[in-house]
């Protein structure tokens, strides 16, 4: 019974952070399309296509919540306004910083993503499904970004090397830690 509740109460943090990750997405292009309307615009439909994506993925996780008794995170402002940082300054930078920020989150995503699905099968096939589904999309997120990179110089590895950090700590503090254990969990 205790590890059920356990796999009940890391289910519910999967579902937390995962709907935290698409706030914070959904600000990062949002920021991105108001300064590349002016600045990129050969690179806004991407970016617009790409929000889409990220609200409907939103949507997906906040309607999975209510079944698995999960609520929102409570530090969805900082994703919030992380995001938003983050989708100005890369905007702001260049294109490239645009697609390397890209590449950079979605690597992050990507890796946690699988990292839940080997979590979840067997415990929740329902959700295992939600997941592979989005997954794909943002698959194509990062492909599209790593194609169109086309510096990467010092500043761009060190850019990187920080939006991955701050991802990875974010989605550790919303998962209260729940997201090394699961790899741990995994691991052994």
């Amino acid at each position: 019974m205790e590890s059920s509740n356990k796999h009940k109460k890391t289910i519910g943090r999967i579902l937390k952070v995962n709907h935290a990750g698409e706030a914070g997405a959904i600000r990062i292009y949002q920021a991105q399309i108001l300064v590349c309307r002016y600045l990129h615009p050969s690179i806004v439909p991407f970016l617009k296509d790409t929000l889409a994506h990220e609200i409907v993925h939103k949507r997906l996780f906040e309607g999975a919540m209510p079944k698995r008794n999960a609520r929102p995170c409570r530090a969805l402002w900082l994703w919030g306004i992380g995001g938003w940082l983050l989708g100005l300054t890369t905007a702001l930078l260049g294109k490239n910083m645009v697609w390397l920020c890209t590449e950079a989150v979605e690597e992050t995503v990507h890796l946690h993503l699988e990292e839940q699905l080997i979590f979840l099968r067997g415990k929740d096939n329902e959700l295992v499904v939600l997941i592979e589904s989005i997954k794909e999309e943002e698959l194509s997120h990062l492909d599209h970004a790593t194609a169109n990179i086309n510096n990467r110089g010092r500043l761009a590895k060190i850019v990187q090397w920080k939006i991955k950090t701050a991802t990875e700590f974010i989605i550790w503090l919303s998962t209260q830690g729940d997201s090394t254990r699961m790899v741990q969990a995994i691991k052994y």
